[in-house]
């Protein structure tokens, strides 16, 4: 079990520790990841220096992200990104290793004011940035996404991006703008990246995104009408395809694989589809 928290216990507790360095987590090359004991810290952390954020309780340990400079070598130990790293990971371990990772993006981000440009400092009693001169305060913040798959009778629509690899399709994304209601960003979205119209749309799931620090919300939606014409900047290439009959798809650690295996999973009679 992880718990997001800005203050540590107030009594003495055990403490654990998330190192991350260039946006890379150091894992052990013999055992699952997970925040290494504070009993074995001292011999794993090869910088005992380096700045700490508490970001929560894991399993009852005060748990800390350090950022490492330069990826240094430690021992029977390697360095990997949260991309990778996260197939790996149960649910508890990926929160604690996304919170980890958006906190020091956070305070990398904010150690100056954007109004005035001084430095800003810890605040006592809050997971805040100070800037004394504006009496201004900077919270950790998430860009909120939407990701759906688009059904249309037994096919599923799936979109290529000019970033993903050949032949890799996926579920239509993107950010929820300013004064937008998420459904009207779905609606936004699908008609902007592939000229298509949705009707019924389902929420199905959300997943943090610390890449820098989005929170995907996962939706299924039910075509309505047009043709596919894709924008030919976000995406390249849309088709519809037989659930039975995708193409390479995400795995199902991202909430992008975890949709479209759902909707395969309705097809195919392993789940009932709700009224």
């Amino acid at each position: 079990m992880f718990t997001p928290d800005h203050k540590p216990s107030t009594e003495q507790a055990e403490r654990c520790y998330v190192p991350v360095s260039g946006g890379q987590f150091l894992c052990s090359d013999r055992d699952p990841w997970e925040p290494i004991d504070g009993s074995l810290w001292r011999f794993a952390n090869p910088q005992l220096d380096a700045p700490q954020h508490f970001i929560g309780r894991y399993f009852d340990k005060d748990c800390y992200a350090v950022e490492i400079d330069s990826s240094p070598t430690v021992i029977d130990h390697h360095w990997q990104d949260l991309r990778h790293l996260m197939a790996m990971l149960t649910p508890t371990q990926y929160e604690t290793a996304a919170r980890a990772l958006q906190i020091i993006g956070w305070d990398n981000d904010h150690k100056f004011c954007g109004r005035c440009g001084q430095a800003t400092t810890g605040h006592e009693h809050e997971m805040a940035k100070h800037c004394q001169p504006c009496d201004l305060l900077f919270y950790p913040r998430l860009s909120p996404c939407i990701i759906t798959v688009i059904t249309r009778g037994d096919e599923i629509l799936l979109a290529h991006n000019p970033a993903f690899p050949a032949k890799f399709f996926s579920a239509l994304a993107g950010f929820i703008e300013a004064g937008e209601s998420i459904e009207s960003a779905l609606r936004r979205e699908v008609n902007e990246e592939v000229g298509i119209k949705v009707g019924k749309i389902e929420y199905f799931d959300s997943q943090s995104w610390p890449f820098p620090g989005q929170l995907m919300i996962g939706f299924i939606a039910e075509y309505a009408e047009g043709e596919i014409e894709v924008d030919g900047i976000e995406i390249e290439e849309a088709n519809w395809y037989r659930y039975d009959q995708l193409p390479m798809v995400p795995p199902t650690a991202f909430l992008a694989g975890q949709l479209i295996q759902h909707v395969v999973d309705r097809h195919s009679g392993n789940i009932i589809k709700d009224d």
